[in-house]
This record gives structure tokens, C-alpha cells and sequence, in this order.
């Protein structure tokens, strides 16, 4: 799997973050900025992710961006996946294996089973949270790294004044 699906949630994450404080579209070149990636890149991805209907777009210069299409607690992990990676999860041989041995005759019917049942189990847990959900949970990393700066700051003054 490639990154987009992660780039994607990225996007959506903060999208949901900033549109929860401000009823303004964020503009490609700050999603950019906090993926730290050029922007035409994260427009390729906004414009996945526009066609599964995930975002919405307003053309208008400075006032111009991108909005969730819904709230971000019904867009699951599960939609985002769906409208980033078109390939399986898991690919099979790019050559076909050698029909006249044993195991390249089977294997390939062999794999699907097991890729398939990981990938069923893999979507049923996106499928299981939302972006919402993963926001929260980026929050409260945040929250706990700065408790941690601040924690370890206060420290450093201590052994400078002590």
C-alpha cells in the first residue's frame, strides 16, 4: 500500500480540526504545510477523495478551499480507504507462477484465501472508526507531547535554578 491512504486521513484530519473551529475552507497550500508535501500533490489526493464525495471544494482565490462534504463522524476509515487505493490490499505474482510445479500451480488460489480474510478483518476495523474518532485521538497525542515538553522544560529550569 502506498501512502496516499495516509496522506488522505492527514487531510481529512485536519480539515475536520479546522472546520471545527472555523466555518472558513482551508486551502491546499496549509494542508500542504502540515503534511509537509508540495501542494499539487495534495490536490491530486483532494480531488480522490472530491470524487468519492469525502470533500467539498470552493474556487474562490483567498477564500477559497476545501470542506468536508459530511461530518467527520460519519466518514469512516473505511470510505477514505475505498475512495484512495483501488489496487487489493495484497497482490498476487506479477508473472504467473510455474503451472507444472507443485506449489506455483496452488499458491496463488492458496494466498487468495488468506489475503482475502485479512483483508476482510482489516476493513471491518476501519470500517469501525471515523475521522472523528481519529482526530480525537491525534489530539490527545498532542496534548500528552506538549504535557511531556512542558514537563521536561520545567525540569531543565529546575536543575539551572536548583
Amino acid at each position: 500500500m502506498n501512502s496516499h491512504y495516509t496522506i488522505a486521513l492527514h487531510i481529512l484530519t485536519m480539515i475536520a480540526f479546522h472546520t471545527s473551529r472555523s466555518d472558513q475552507y482551508l486551502s491546499s497550500e496549509k494542508i500542504a504545510g502540515s503534511v509537509n508535501t508540495n501542494s499539487v500533490f495534495i490536490r491530486r489526493i483532494l480531488g480522490k477523495l472530491k470524487k468519492a464525495q469525502l470533500v467539498n471544494v470552493h474556487r474562490g482565490g483567498v477564500e477559497g478551499g476545501w470542506k468536508l462534504a459530511r461530518p467527520a463522524d460519519v466518514i469512516t476509515l473505511l470510505d477514505v480507504y475505498t475512495a484512495v487505493e483501488k489496487k487489493p490490499l495484497f497482490e498476487m505474482h506479477y508473472s504467473l507462477p510455474n503451472e507444472k510445479c507443485p506449489i506455483g500451480c496452488s499458491i496463488q488460489s492458496s494466498l487468495k484465501v488468506y489475503y482475502g480474510n485479512a483483508e476482510a478483518a482489516m476493513k471491518d476495523q476501519l470500517r469501525e472508526n471515523t475521522i472523528a474518532d481519529l482526530l480525537k485521538k491525534t489530539l490527545n497525542y498532542t496534548a500528552e507531547k506538549r504535557m511531556k515538553a512542558s514537563g521536561a522544560l520545567l525540569d531543565q529550569l529546575g536543575n539551572e535554578i536548583g
